[in-house]
């Protein structure tokens, strides 16, 4: 099946897309099936959302190993830890939300405990969606990352998508991949690897914006703000959010002495809380601010209007560095 579902395809099978300007593209759904096309232990399993999940394409192309479990997101978990237990590699799908809140003890006993390798992937993360306070994954992060044997990727954007699914093959046991579809304009963009460790995208001795997901793009866009008042910050893409890379998050604190820990997520429990255990376990005495939803639950809406009203813009990153940089100064003044 082509990777470019006609219009009218996608507004039957896939109602997130309503309202698109064309065809989304199918980044994370055409690697997918690529990748099982040369693993045949690879088998999908979906939540009733083929088409917001692209495994339409999987279920069209390999039907004999795609599974729909229903809106039953904690059988599904089962399901995929028996496939697991019998040499597969499943893949399962839903919305964040669903696939980590509804099942987490599911994913806690069957998946991470006896450590087998399902790839749980998650779309909608954190306020990107119309669709309300159900629908938005605002502790997935937390919730995940507080299970021993769980690995999380988030990818920066739609040009590591494909790249999300090289690495969880790539990664034993579980792992869990937090994703946000790309839009029509992502359509020809040309792919990046998905890397383990942080991936340092802008150098600047003045401080470091630490990011994930779609707070990536949010960050260069500070950067360059900074940039024009004269402050030269760092920025680092944290793909991998779980094993954090503390050495690279130790050696930037210590140079720049500023960090900024931006993310699409609760300050609770995500990147941000990593970042801080990290910086205080080290001893290491930098400024600190934390971007991300304050601890409240938000309204549905325009993924640009939710990142703007809850604290989540660039504009929000560049503030967040004007409080790091001040607690920098003053931890220098209290020392001396």
């Amino acid at each position: 099946m082509s990777s470019t579902l006609s219009a009218a395809d996608q507004t039957v099978s896939d109602f997130i897309a309503r309202g698109a300007t064309g065809p989304l593209p199918r980044h994370y759904g055409d690697a997918l099936v690529a990748a099982a096309r040369k693993d045949p232990r690879i088998v999908a399993l979906c939540a009733d959302l083929p088409g917001p999940t692209e495994t339409d394409l999987f279920q069209a192309e390999l039907p004999d190993r795609y599974f729909e479990a229903g809106i039953a997101e904690a059988n599904m978990i089962g399901m995929a830890a028996g496939f697991a237990r019998i040499g597969q590699i499943p893949f399962v799908h839903s919305f964040c939300v669903f696939v980590t809140r509804r099942a987490y003890d599911q994913v806690a006993n069957q998946v991470a405990y006896p450590k087998l390798p399902v790839k749980i992937v998650g779309f909608l993360p954190g306020l990107t969606t119309m669709l309300g306070v159900s629908h938005q994954a605002i502790d997935d992060v937390a919730l995940m990352r507080a299970l021993p044997n769980m690995t999380v990727i988030e990818p920066s954007g739609p040009e590591q998508l494909a790249g999300a699914v090289t690495a969880a093959l790539d990664t034993p046991g579980p792992v869990y991949l937090r994703m946000l579809r790309g839009d029509a304009a992502s359509a020809g963009i040309a792919a990046k690897p998905l890397l383990r460790v942080g991936e340092v995208l802008r150098q600047g001795p003045h401080g470091t914006i630490f990011a994930s997901g779609i707070s990536v793009a949010a960050a260069l866009e500070a950067a360059e703000t900074l940039a024009k008042d004269g402050h030269k910050v760092t920025v680092v893409n944290i793909a991998t959010v779980k094993p954090l890379d503390t050495a690279l998050v130790v050696e930037l604190a210590r140079s720049t002495g500023v960090v900024v820990a931006a993310e699409n997520h609760s300050i609770i429990g995500g990147l941000g809380s990593a970042i801080a255990e990290t910086l205080m376990e080290a001893g290491v005495p930098a400024g600190f601010a934390r971007v991300g939803i304050r601890d409240t639950f938000a309204e549905g809406g325009t993924t640009p209007y939710l990142q703007s009203k809850y604290g989540l813009a660039a504009k929000d990153i560049v503030a967040a560095y004007g409080r790091a940089a001040a607690q920098r100064v003053m931890t220098k003044k209290g020392s001396t």
